[in-house]
């Protein structure tokens, strides 16, 4: 190297000025150590720029570095410091500074063996990862191993092996500088979540023999499960071991008196004892579980390194409680500690790491959580499943409305095609179903019964295991570990309501959504889906006969034999969720899903109404529409057949009216569905109340109740000041509104959606994470204008992004007064509002108008 350049390489001690951005986690974490007064050998920490020269090939003084191999055996280690451990690295290169002088001196103190062996080991990771030769040649093992590897690196390179510690230590340093610049290790930090320029510092250690006389050894001890997050020692101590070599007489000793085998504990209780003194320092000065990796020579012990105990999302929710709990950490912290995302693990069943997996197939992870049954292609075969008390997964092509007594009846579901926002996709999430959809691989033959994926052919029967966390479907029942909504988990979710301003609601349709509901203590039913309550095999018969009907009153004649059942539906809400707000959407989709397709069915259908099947078919074939996402629903069906409106208002009043003289006073939310105008809203106010009137007049009762709007289309936001003035609140529903506002399809999305974000046509998929820049200024716009007109309007957001962590960022940041998602997602939803409060803390509700660009600009914040 020409014109070499004085730089600063800091020796690490309690003074120095070690800093994370400049060193890295690695070096910043042995500083600590060391200000514990903790047993560290000598360390240098090279700062990123060091590193960054020393790639480009420009010279650096290294001299500072002599000094340590002029101490004891004279060799030093080199390790990665990235600025987070998370980012990886190049691997730690051991044992330079080893030549021949040393070779002799060590072969005295440890043995001619042990000796070779290390020399060894270095030759032959110096002559493949920094001289870049052959490493077939360089696999030598036995007796004349260490002359062959010396005798072939330098016939290859004309040079004998280089002697000088100090070229050894400069060609380590140049390989590993210039690994971390290599585009697969930008790939592979990228996907951690790193920057693709992220720095790189470089630790540069004095090394510690774990060779020689008394014992000696090198392991790891951690001091809590990383599976469960229990207190509990592990690790593992391997006597007369150095790096990768082991020498004459290695053995693995365990670490406690409870494990079998020989225990360190026992051997050596005193080093025992200080490895647990220096576990519980570690803990109560770094704040943080830590693993530590140690040497013990000649039964001195040293501590290499220290990092944070790798863990599961079960047990990164126990440490971060356990930390608070003992005062190490204050409570926020636990909660900011906890990615909202790793809540999942806990919710649901998932597959036991240490278990065998037989993958099958692959699709979108559209559901998580793991659950095991019997493969069934229809839900009638489903339901007859679970009638017998057998567990079943239900594979489709897609699932159609028809099929959610299918999916109630299953554990899981499988479609071999969809997206993340498919239909199976937000009813699985809404039923807390383990689901993959988009798994193209497979061929659904329903003539022979069987699934085909690949080599693999299934029949209906056959076993199989769903998991909706990775996206995998596996052969088999492998080994599951239990939901964990324990102690901590609840712990956890009560300190997150503490600091949240922002509150959380679920999307319930059923009592048993309303029930889990109130498990994961949402605040109330921010989306109730009525249209879910009218496939039921009881209610079907007359739905159809409403819709065959030539008049009002042969529908309303219809619509009666349904009012019951409706009351009882909203009478169980409102009972379960106890005072709570409960918010009704009424009926939303378009009528000809309640029908037949096939010839059977509108046979069956005719015989049922007695009526000619052509007459059966001109109605079926007159209410298809070209685009029913945009034709005749919602709102506009309210409006054409005021019938169905009319016996759902009626339903609520009369079930509000029977539940608060039960409970808790009642005061329902009536939301109207996908409204593009103040005059719709009027027509179905108008209805309501006097529905209204003439329930308190009949039942001799009063009560009160609410009436807003879900905003869907991009002109109810845009006009949401005049729609405020007829409404107590608007609810956004974001999955229709990022369909109208891209103008996709969000069943469909996904046949190209991968694409578009792979080649940054989106930088995510808009019906999976809030659309901030086009979807999220319409919701601004909306709630801007929304609370000009109306200061006190409740202003929410209940589609499927109201379980998303960055969304709901978002919105807490918009001023929003409530979220609402699917009820397994509510935990994720709370901590997620929680960390966005403690982040972004506000002090009142926004009326003023909101500065888009610089919420925007706040952008997910993890």
């Amino acid at each position: 190297m020409d014109n070499p350049t004085t730089t600063i390489l800091t020796r690490i001690t309690p003074s120095a000025k070690i800093d994370r951005a400049r060193h890295g986690w690695r070096a910043k974490c042995l500083q600590r150590l060391i200000r514990m007064e903790l047993p560290v050998p000598a360390s240098f920490a090279l700062p990123h720029t060091v590193v960054q020269m020393i790639a480009s090939g420009q010279a650096v003084d290294l001299e500072p570095l002599n000094t340590l191999f002029a101490q004891e055996d004279g060799l030093v280690s080199v390790r990665p410091s990235a600025m987070n451990p998370e980012w990886g690295g190049p691997g730690t290169v051991l044992n330079v500074g080893i030549n021949d002088e040393t070779h002799d001196r060590l072969a005295k103190r440890i043995g001619q063996d042990n000796a070779d062996a290390i020399y060894l080991s270095f030759v032959q990771s110096y002559a493949i990862n920094i001289a870049r030769l052959d490493p077939d040649m360089f696999s030598q093992s036995g007796a004349n191993a260490l002359a062959e590897a010396l005798r072939n690196y330098r016939d290859e390179m004309d040079e004998p092996f280089p002697q000088k510690p100090e070229r050894q230590l400069a060609g380590v340093l140049r390989s590993m500088s210039r690994a971390w610049d290599g585009p697969t290790a930008r790939l592979l930090r990228q996907a951690k979540g790193a920057p693709a320029d992220a720095p790189l510092g470089l630790v540069v250690q004095q090394m510690r023999l774990a060779l020689g006389p008394g014992l000696c050894g090198s392991g790891t001890i951690q001091f809590t499960d990383s599976v469960t997050g229990q207190p509990r020692v592990t690790g593992r101590f391997r006597g007369q071991k150095h790096g990768e070599t082991v020498g004459a007489g290695a053995e693995t000793l365990f670490l406690t008196r409870d494990e079998r085998g020989t225990s360190l504990e026992e051997t050596a209780p005193e080093i025992f004892a200080d490895l647990v003194r220096f576990g519980v320092a570690a803990r109560e000065r770094l704040r943080e579980e830590m693993q530590i990796e140690f040497m013990v020579t000649n039964g001195q012990i040293s501590l290499i390194d220290a990092m944070r105990v790798p863990r599961s999302s079960r047990a990164g929710v126990r440490i971060a409680v356990a930390l608070a709990r003992d005062g190490i950490i204050p409570p926020e912290e636990a909660v900011m500690r906890v990615e909202p995302r790793a809540l999942t693990d806990l919710l649901h069943h998932q597959i036991d790491p240490h278990g065998k997996r037989d993958v099958i197939t692959r699709g979108i992870n559209a559901s998580p959580g793991a659950a095991t049954g019997k493969i069934v292609l229809s839900a009638e075969v489903a339901q007859a499943f679970a009638a017998r008390g057998e567990s079943c997964v239900l594979v489709r092509r897609e699932t159609l409305p028809e099929d959610i007594r299918g999916m109630h009846a299953s554990v899981a579901v499988l479609t071999e095609r969809g997206g993340m926002t498919s239909h199976a996709a937000v009813l699985a999430r809404g039923l807390g179903l383990p689901c993959i959809v988009g798994a193209s691989a497979l061929n659904i033959d329903l003539r022979n019964r069987s699934v085909t994926t690949g080599s693999f052919v299934l029949n209906e029967g056959d076993e199989i295991t769903i998991d909706g966390t990775s996206g995998d479907v596996l052969a088999g029942a492998p080994p599951m570990l239990e939901p964990a909504l324990d102690d901590a988990f609840n712990q956890l979710l009560e300190w997150a309501d503490a600091v949240s301003d922002m509150d959380v609601r679920a999307n319930a349709d059923t009592p048993e959504d309303a029930r889990t509901a109130r498990k994961f203590e949402a605040r109330g039913i921010g989306l109730c889906r009525t249209e879910h309550m009218f496939f039921d095999s009881e209610r079907l018969p007359a739905m159809r006969e409403m819709i065959f009907a030539d008049n009002p009153e042969d529908r309303k004649l219809a619509l009666e034999r349904i009012l019951p059942m409706q009351r009882k539906d909203f009478t169980d809400l409102f009972e379960i969720m106890a005072g709570l707000p409960v918010t009704i959407r009424l009926f939303d989709p378009p009528l000809h899903e309640f029908l037949p397709h096939d010839r059977t069915g509108l046979r069956e259908l005719a015989e049922t109404l007695d009526l000619p099947l052509a007459t059966v078919v001109r109605r079926v074939e007159s209410l298809k529409e070209f685009n029913p996402m945009l034709g005749m629903r919602g709102v506009r069906l309210g409006i054409a057949v005021p019938e169905i409106y009319e016996m759902q208002a009626r339903a609520i009043f009369e079930a509000t009216i029977d539940a608060s003289r039960k409970g808790a006073v009642v005061i329902p939310e009536i939301m109207i569905p996908l409204v593009s105008a103040m005059r719709e809203v009027e027509l179905v106010q108008n209805r309501v109340d006097a529905v209204a009137a003439a329930v308190r007049n009949d039942r001799h009762a009063n009560f009160a109740y609410r009436l807003g709007v879900m905003v869907e289309t991009p002109r109810a936001a845009l006009r949401a000041g005049d729609i405020a003035a007829h409404s107590a609140f608007l609810s956004f529903g974001t999955n229709d509104l990022t369909q109208m506002t891209y103008g996709l399809s969000r069943d469909d999305a996904g046949r190209f959606m991968g694409i578009y974000v792979q080649q940054q046509v989106y930088s995510e998929d808009p019906f999976h994470i809030l659309d901030q820049d086009g979807v999220g200024e319409l919701l601004l716009i909306g709630a801007e204008r929304a609370r000009r007109k109306c200061p006190d309007i409740t202003v929410a957001v209940c589609g499927e992004h109201g379980g998303n962590p960055e969304s709901i960022a978002f919105c807490h940041e918009a001023g929003f007064d409530y979220i609402s998602c699917s009820s397994f997602r509510v935990p994720i939803a709370r901590l997620a509002a929680a960390q966005a409060s403690i982040r972004c803390p506000r002090a009142k509700k926004q009326t003023d108008s909101f500065d888009f660009e610089s919420i925007r600009a706040s952008g997910p914040q993890k």
